[in-house]
């Protein structure tokens, strides 16, 4: 095979390989989501839920501890109302997250759920949470954000607690970029 051919074979090799690469780009957004859902990791509950109608209410109590942490330096103040909850599987829960921007600019939030043990996020359904969307804070604004939620009846016997922790982080730089607006 002369030289000329062996190059258009390997530039064929090159470009499948790159489309092939472009490919499974796409398909991490949907593999990532399976992982999560199935490991708890990243707060993933198997996305919101609505309870079924006639639910039973379970009358074993579960300890349900909140957890926040600010990432990258954020200068904003980011706390639950409560440390933990006694909650029941079956019954719906509310509960609030207050955050106040401490800096003299807008920033945009994004907060990022976590729940340990992982094995335990398929039972903790959030039908309302601040995390669901990005928090928009005007400077020195603060506001009380919700999370409406409960567990479900077949939450495994032999778990008497849970931890849901929220990671918030300031994406107002990649909001920005992405929308072509800048300060």
């Amino acid at each position: 095979m002369s030289t000329q051919g062996k190059n258009k074979k390997t530039l064929g090799r090159l470009l499948l390989f790159a489309v092939g690469m472009v490919g499974f780009s796409f398909a991490l957004v949907p593999l990532y989501n399976v992982f999560c859902s199935v490991t708890g990791l990243n707060g993933k509950t198997g996305g919101k839920v609505n309870p079924v109608a006639g639910m039973k209410v379970q009358q074993r109590k579960i300890r349900l501890e909140f957890l926040t942490m600010e990432q990258g330096g954020l200068k904003d103040d980011f706390r639950s109302k409560h440390s933990s909850m006694e909650v029941h599987p079956g019954k719906i829960y509310l509960t609030h997250f207050h955050v106040k921007n401490k800096t003299d600019k807008d920033v945009v939030l994004q907060a990022i759920p976590s729940i340990a043990p992982g094995e335990l996020a398929a039972y903790l359904h959030k039908t309302e949470c601040f995390c669901f969307t990005q928090q928009k804070l005007k400077a020195g604004e603060e506001k009380w954000m919700p999370v409406r939620f409960f567990l479900d009846t077949d939450f495994p016997q032999d778990y008497k607690e849970l931890t849901l922790q929220y990671t918030l982080f300031d994406v107002t730089s990649s909001v920005t970029k992405n929308t072509g607006t800048g300060n």
